[in-house]
């Protein structure tokens, strides 16, 4: 019975290895696909962002526009123009976003969709190796950090995949997001993988599937709030020396006249951020009583507990800044990726570089 279940549990952990290096494959069809859109889609929209800045024409409501498409069949679509947005920084600037990576364009539009299509199989395909995963060992699959990469690469294209099922704005981020996720999972495979193994007595416990779960979940958020922040220091860069009557390189102008205006980048960042934030509270919280129950204290000042710490600290110090008349925008931007540094960090450095608690699964 042991040597058919211990037979089973291995069959398993291959499977897992087999389905996450096939949502790896797909996930690389589904890159080449947003690159596709965004080297396709149109880069005419460069004189419309202009004069916006520039002081030229400038709407306050969105205005249908007809674009007829120029393959065979005449099929006609009906886009519209991105809403004018006031520019949430200190200064005034008015501009409307910008057209999508698709560039407005039928064609770009086209390979933006068999992108989603795809990374939507990658995520499916990804999710069913962590389920395999957790069923080979029977127990939650955040055993180690090779199971925590591959858990929290899942749940970082589920955080995009559920903004654009809510009709958010949000398909720009996809090509960084998946660049991303490739090099975190061939990171995973390569230098972090861990065979199957159970877990120590003091971390059998409900906490692990409340604690460990809610990490990852804010992780992940906090990582598309960071990728947002990115953009938004690129873009509000280009909208300056546009504003200034400065000419950015051809290439900058082809990619981020079509991203979201600044203001949008930098309010979306701030509320992702802040949505995640009482969670991430909650996280420290039940490590906290998980700790009690199992070492006898609450805390312990192991570094896992004190990066933690030093990551809410960082938020905290984000939000209030983001919040306070003079430390919007680039000030703000740039604590929000101190703050995101400090979590990978807690995540990265101290699991790998220093000794604790929570060393118990190596890497």
């Amino acid at each position: 019975m042991n040597l058919a279940a211990t037979a089973t549990n291995e069959s398993l952990a291959q499977t897992s290895n087999v389905l996450i290096y096939s949502a790896m494959a797909v996930y690389l069809l589904a890159f080449l696909a947003y690159l596709a859109e965004w080297l396709f889609g149109s880069r005419s929209k460069v004189a419309r962002t202009a004069a916006a800045l520039t002081g030229g024409e400038r709407k306050s409501a969105a205005a249908p526009v007809t674009v007829r498409s120029t393959r065979e069949g005449g099929a006609t679509a009906v886009l519209e123009r991105p809403e004018v947005i006031t520019r949430s920084a200190s200064g005034s600037r008015d501009l409307p976003d910008g057209p999508g990576a698709a560039g407005g364009d039928a064609q770009g539009d086209l390979y933006g969709r068999i992108a989603i299509s795809l990374t939507v199989l990658a995520w499916g395909i990804e999710a069913a190796g962590v389920v395999a995963r957790a069923l080979s060992v029977q127990r939650a699959p955040w055993g180690n950090m090779y199971e925590f990469n591959i858990t929290f690469t899942t749940v970082a294209v589920g955080v995009y995949l559920a903004l654009l099922a809510l009709k958010k704005n949000v398909r720009w981020i996809g090509l960084p997001l998946v660049i991303t996720v490739l090099l975190d999972l061939g990171l995973a495979i390569t230098v972090l993988y861990t065979d199957s193994d159970q877990l120590v007595p003091a971390l059998h416990s409900y906490w692990l599937w409340i604690h460990v779960s809610t990490a990852i979940f804010c992780g992940a958020v906090f990582y598309v709030g960071g990728l947002t922040t990115v953009l938004y220091l690129f873009r509000e860069r280009y909208e300056s020396k546009l504003a200034a009557g400065l000419k950015p390189g051809s290439f900058a102008t082809s990619v981020l006249e079509r991203l979201p205006a600044a203001a949008s980048l930098d309010k979306f960042a701030y509320r992702v951020n802040a949505a995640v934030f009482p969670l991430w509270t909650f996280t420290i919280v039940a490590g906290a009583i998980w700790a009690g129950d199992a070492w006898g204290r609450y805390w312990g000042w192991d570094p896992k507990e004190v990066w933690s710490f030093i990551t809410w600290v960082a938020y905290a110090c984000y939000l209030h800044a983001r919040a306070t008349a003079g430390w919007k925008g680039r000030k703000a931007a740039y604590l929000a990726l101190i703050a995101l540094g400090c979590w990978l960090f807690n995540y990265y450095g101290v699991n790998i570089f220093v000794t604790g608690k929570h060393s118990y699964a190596g890497v």
